[in-house]
């Protein structure tokens, strides 16, 4: 077997996991994630960066959500490299996704958002962030 991936949502993919492990050669590398983050926290994700981007600038510079979003995932002490890109006239940022964040983890990056913005001054254009 090369890769597979199980996500455990009922009995018979537990077992189908434990097959798996009882059968799998020596030196089998078996690796266990908690639940992704949840659409709703996605959403909330880009709907701050998106104030974040429209009101605020960074090192003198106004940035995408994209871009803010490299800069909060560095500063929670995510991994991101900055490499050249082909033609070597830019550089591109490389990175943990932030669609491979867990439950709690993208709860920690939007509680560092929300602390970002009170610090900074953003105004939440989202009454659910506005009344947190």
């Amino acid at each position: 077997m090369g890769r597979a991936l199980l996500v455990l949502h009922d009995d018979k993919i537990r077992a189908r996991a434990v097959a798996w492990v009882t059968s799998a050669p020596k030196d089998t590398r078996v690796e266990f994630k908690a639940p992704k983050r949840t659409t709703d926290q996605n959403a909330r994700m880009w709907a701050m960066l998106t104030d974040i981007s429209v009101q605020k600038l960074h090192a003198g510079r106004r940035y995408t959500p994209d871009q803010w979003k490299v800069i909060f995932m560095h500063a929670c002490g995510r991994e991101v490299q900055f490499i050249p890109s082909l033609d070597g006239a830019t550089f591109i940022p490389w990175g943990q996704s932030s669609s491979d964040l867990s439950i709690p983890e993208m709860s920690e990056l939007i509680e560092f958002l929300f602390a970002w913005g009170a610090e900074n001054g953003v105004v939440w254009s989202d009454p659910a962030e506005k009344a947190a």
